[in-house]
């Protein structure tokens, strides 16, 4: 039997083994399959579109007054088979207007009138469009239908007041504003789901298509911007000394200071002209953001990241004078760009550069992070490695974090951890990730935190205990760190390789992650992922009994909570001498809730301990027995 055939005859294998075994999916999602535009072999299917668009944008901005104005052009291609007879304009910053649904409250210094259209025109053709009670979706019925494989041209001019304080975007100071969601977009129209019509409710917001942008941005003299994208025009904009500075970083491993503190009271940075603009391009990628100031420090350094082609990405931080820790912040990410691209996930990382800019969201966007400033060196580093970890979730794979937000802040998380065990040892970097990420989960014992992780994210609150928290971080994370101690490092790395070079630059489901997983690894895993995110688990296991035999010890293991868990069984013998029996999780293979563990020995054992590690055990009071 010949090699293709040998492979076919492991596909079907692997078929037959996940029907018997199938997991649940919902009626959209079987939709797709039986549309083939996803497949279970976990690749896209023979049938698979997405659609795009090309943004052309123009944004004024005049600190510190707080009217935005802006303008733009797209034009949006219909590559799915539908005729469209309607479209879905995101209008995101309305989650500024009073009465807008959100995640939690907020004080008067959020509120805004939200996004004003002063014009809407589709080719060419002006249309009335009343936003006045829309929040953040707005549809849009067209004169003439959009035809497959068609495109439309779509020109709005807008206006909106800045947010005093927002949660992930606003102004930071009366001279100091990052902008993010800051222009209409159109939304999302999918195979499996069609119109993303979810509101944007203040979290949990990215689902954007692949497009390509050009954005002007407009600021006084004595301004800079820092932007997603490349800037095309870094001599008319910057003076020759600091254009010389910013062109070195990019081929410097060392930090070069652009900006310092004694260079912002010569208000010289910038070429003097009443209003400059700033040119960014940025093909391919699922948003922009930026931000304005007058008077941040600027740091720039660059990292190698592909010996193949030698390319190098520009890591830039942007930053008030009184933040201290953010003086590291460019050798910090320098190295999470270097340990992303070289070891998990292990692709060279996907952008041209990523600037840290101090704000108060510790929130990612495309070569963007708005993070706020910290005392504590290691706290920053670990929330910068976090937003970092982003530039594949969800801006590389391009997942559906408004719906599935497990499927980026659950790897960031995971990702978060192995830099910061790299950068810091691992006793540092699990008791920070044990207390920030798991301690509260073990401890709450509510129902909303017990939902499965595969419950869509937007039937989810933080009223419900929590479970928006834990399901979109904690949980999805201790699964994917639970399969990597299960499948071994090279076979989990392997596995998520293929999921990531089947889905990049398009719009994976969970399915589609499960699918790629199995068939990547080689191996039947459903029974993991139906453990995992489609039950009601938990994590506790515990002692149940120690049986003395002539050949040792028996220990019973029970799982009360459910989860399929790695653990260690420590043994601690009379003689003072120890030993460690490590468990992975396929011993909890076909909801087992308990296991036998033989422990052959001639020695006279004093106590036995379970060790959960960074699964945190929500009763530790069985993890442990004395032996008389």
């Amino acid at each position: 039997m010949g090699k293709y055939a040998l492979f076919v005859l492991f596909i079907l294998v692997i078929f037959q083994e996940m029907k018997a075994q199938g997991l649940y999916q919902p009626r959209d999602i079987k939709k797709a399959y039986a549309n083939h535009t996803r497949s279970e072999d976990g690749r896209p299917g023979k049938n698979y579109w997405q659609n795009s668009g090309v943004y052309n944008i123009i944004v004024t901005i005049q600190p510190p007054e707080r009217t935005i104005k802006g303008s733009e052009i797209i034009k949006y291609y219909n590559k799915s088979p539908d005729t469209l007879k309607k479209l879905n304009l995101k209008l995101l910053l309305n989650i500024h207007k009073a009465g807008a649904p959100r995640f939690a409250g907020v004080d008067q210094n959020y509120l805004s009138g939200g996004i004003q259209i002063d014009e809407f025109k589709v080719n060419g053709r002006l249309e009335a469009l009343n936003t006045d009670a829309a929040f953040t979706n707005k549809p849009i019925t067209l004169r003439k239908p959009l035809l497959p494989n068609d495109s439309l041209n779509i020109e709005i001019t807008w206006q909106y007041q800045i947010a005093l304080k927002g949660n992930r975007e606003g102004m930071i100071d009366s001279t100091t504003y990052f902008m993010a969601y800051f222009y209409p977009r159109i939304a999302v129209y999918d195979d499996y789901n069609g119109w993303d019509k979810l509101e944007f409710l203040d979290a949990a917001e990215f689902y954007n298509d692949f497009n390509d942008y050009t954005l002007n941005i407009k600021v006084p003299s004595n301004f800079i911007v820092w932007s997603t994208g490349t800037l095309q025009n870094i001599d008319q904009v910057l003076q020759p000394e600091y254009a010389k500075q910013l062109r070195r970083s990019f081929i410097s491993d060392s930090t070069i200071h652009i900006v310092k503190e004694s260079d912002l009271a010569g208000h010289h940075i910038t070429q003097v002209n009443n209003m400059n603009t700033w040119i960014w391009t940025a093909n391919e990628i699922s948003d922009m953001a930026f931000g304005v100031s007058d008077h941040y420090l600027w740091d720039a350094a660059s990292v190698p990241i592909d010996e193949v082609t030698g390319r190098r990405v520009s890591m830039q931080a942007a930053y008030n004078t009184n933040a201290i820790d953010y003086k590291k912040s460019v050798q910090l990410g320098q190295h999470s760009i270097s340990w992303l691209s070289n070891n998990l996930p292990g692709i060279p990382f996907p952008f041209p550069k990523m600037t840290s800019f101090q704000g108060y969201s510790d929130q990612e966007y495309p070569m963007m992070i708005n993070d706020h400033a910290d005392d504590t060196r290691f706290s920053q580093q670990f929330t910068q490695d976090h937003e970092i970890a982003h530039s594949y979730f969800p801006f590389y794979m391009g997942t559906n974090e408004s719906r599935y937000a497990f499927m980026d802040e659950g790897w960031a998380t995971v990702l978060e951890l192995l830099m910061a065990t790299d950068e810091n040892g691992p006793d540092q970097a699990e008791a920070l990730f044990k207390g920030f990420r798991v301690k509260e989960y073990s401890e709450n014992s509510s129902s909303g935190i017990d939902l499965p992780i595969i419950t869509p994210t937007s039937e989810l609150s933080s009223a419900q205990n929590g479970g928006q928290w834990f399901n979109s971080y904690t949980k999805p994370a201790l699964s994917y760190l639970a399969l990597k101690d299960m499948l071994g490092a090279k076979i989990f790395k392997k596995a998520l390789l293929d999921y990531m070079a089947n889905w990049h630059g398009k719009h994976p489901i969970p399915w589609d992650y499960f699918n790629s997983m199995r068939v990547g690894a080689g191996k039947n895993l459903n029974w993991f992922f139906k453990n995992w995110f489609f039950s009601n688990n938990y994590i506790d296991i515990g002692i149940a009994k120690i049986i003395k035999t002539s050949a040792g010890y028996k220990l019973i293991v029970i799982n009360t909570g459910g989860f399929a868990i790695p653990f260690d069984v420590k043994l601690h013998f009379k003689d003072g001498s120890a030993r460690i029996i490590h468990m992975n999780p396929a011993v909890w293979q076909g909801d087992q809730k308990q296991v036998l563990i033989s422990i052959n020995t001639l020695k006279k054992l004093k106590k036995i301990e379970l060790d959960t590690g960074i699964f945190i055990d929500a009763g530790q009071k069985d993890n442990h027995s004395d032996i008389p």
